[in-house]
């Protein structure tokens, strides 16, 4: 993903927004969110919800109705990584109504599965083998909703990185990937029989470590990008190579993965089909979290970039186009220790996007939120 040199980082430091009624009296464009915390400011929605501390906020549409939901990851009911508070991993908080204009920050009205109490979405136990090998946690990559039922992807990591004990070159620390369910919008959930093996379960450096739903396109196809699992942004082999595939929704849900069609280079020429696996589309610098969404009639993507240390966009027609030149929007001289960098599904529009960025400390997480975003 060769990016280009000279752009500017988005926005600084945690500001609010003036109030869109008393934005339009004095004759003013209401201030978009640059930076502002969802996560661990002082009364903030998330703490009246439990969740005093957590990452990523991966949002999804809810379009039973017309809600907007937040997957986190680890989180805590403390604002400190404290043991005694850890809630576990993914905790979603949900939001009534989203204001795309960015006047009003995102505010959480409940969570789940008991407005008040979050709590971890999946059934497992951390640090223990719950019948596919040691698994640390199991950290949400996307989350989407249709045809009544709630999808999660996530990845289960065995070993993560540090900069004391990096992981071998080559070696993501992955024990495998999965995609849980729930038909009661997000309180009680189930995982499919398949799941896709990581590295210590054989299958060394997969690109179905992290997904990214990119939505029912109106050909009736659901596209999914993937990836190599890099959530610790230690995987030195990663490559920042991204893959493409699509499945007709009923496969989808039925769990019929094999029915995906991959776009794939075949005999000098790149089609849809199923007689090989998909192709590399995109490469580059390390590659993290990263998100894709259709935006209106426009496919945006952001993705940190591990290098770079920042979050990048590019903009495409359909999922299987070519892809605009990456560019730095959010960097760490903004948001020091950045990650993420999820599009909002309700984005007010392809040319400016709602993103919602991770960011760490010493001792806790929290997430911001970015309005205004040109991919």
């Amino acid at each position: 993903m060769g990016l280009t040199a000279g752009a500017v980082g988005v926005g600084s430091g945690a500001l609010g927004a003036v109030p869109a009624a008393a934005a339009s009296a004095a004759g003013v464009k209401p201030r978009l969110q640059q930076g502002t915390a969802l996560v661990q400011g002082a009364g903030d929605s998330a703490s009246a919800q439990g969740l005093g501390c957590g990452d990523l906020g991966i949002p999804y549409f809810r379009e039973h109705d017309g809600s907007w939901g937040y997957v986190f990851g680890d989180s805590w009911n403390t604002q400190q990584q404290v043991d005694s508070g850890y809630l576990g991993s993914p905790v979603m908080l949900n939001q009534a109504s989203f204001d795309s204009s960015g006047a009003t920050p995102i505010s959480f009205t409940w969570a789940m599965p008991t407005s008040g109490r979050a709590a971890q979405l999946f059934d497992y136990r951390h640090r223990t083998n719950n019948g596919y090998g040691y698994e640390v946690s199991r950290i949400p990559n996307d989350c989407i909703e249709f045809g009544g039922r709630t999808y999660i992807q996530y990845t289960s990591v065995a070993v993560w990185g540090t900069d004391q004990d990096p992981l071998p070159a080559g070696y993501d620390g992955s024990l495998m990937s999965g995609v849980a369910y729930s038909d009661d919008y997000g309180v009680t959930w189930n995982d499919y029989a398949y799941h896709w093996p990581g590295d210590t379960q054989g299958t060394d450096e997969s690109l179905y470590g992290m997904w990214s739903f990119a939505g029912i396109d109106p050909d009736g196809w659901l596209y999914i990008f993937s990836k190599r699992w890099n959530g610790s942004h230690k995987n030195t082999a990663d490559g920042g190579a991204i893959q493409l595939f699509r499945i007709q929704p009923g496969d989808f849900r039925a769990g019929n993965f094999g029915a995906q069609q991959n776009w794939a280079y075949v005999n000098g020429a790149w089609t849809w089909t199923t007689s090989a696996p998909p192709s590399v589309i995109l490469s580059g610098n390390n590659t993290g979290e990263f998100s894709v969404k259709r935006i209106g009639d426009t496919y945006c993507m952001s993705y940190f970039d591990v290098v770079l240390g920042a979050i990048c966009t590019r903009t495409a027609p359909r999922p299987d186009a070519v892809w605009s030149v990456p560019v730095p929007r959010i960097t760490a001289l903004t948001v020091p220790n950045l990650y993420g960098g999820y599009i909002h599904p309700g984005s007010a529009s392809a040319t400016s996007l709602t993103l919602i960025v991770s960011q760490w400390t010493a001792s806790n997480y929290r997430v911001l939120q970015f309005d205004g975003i040109n991919p």
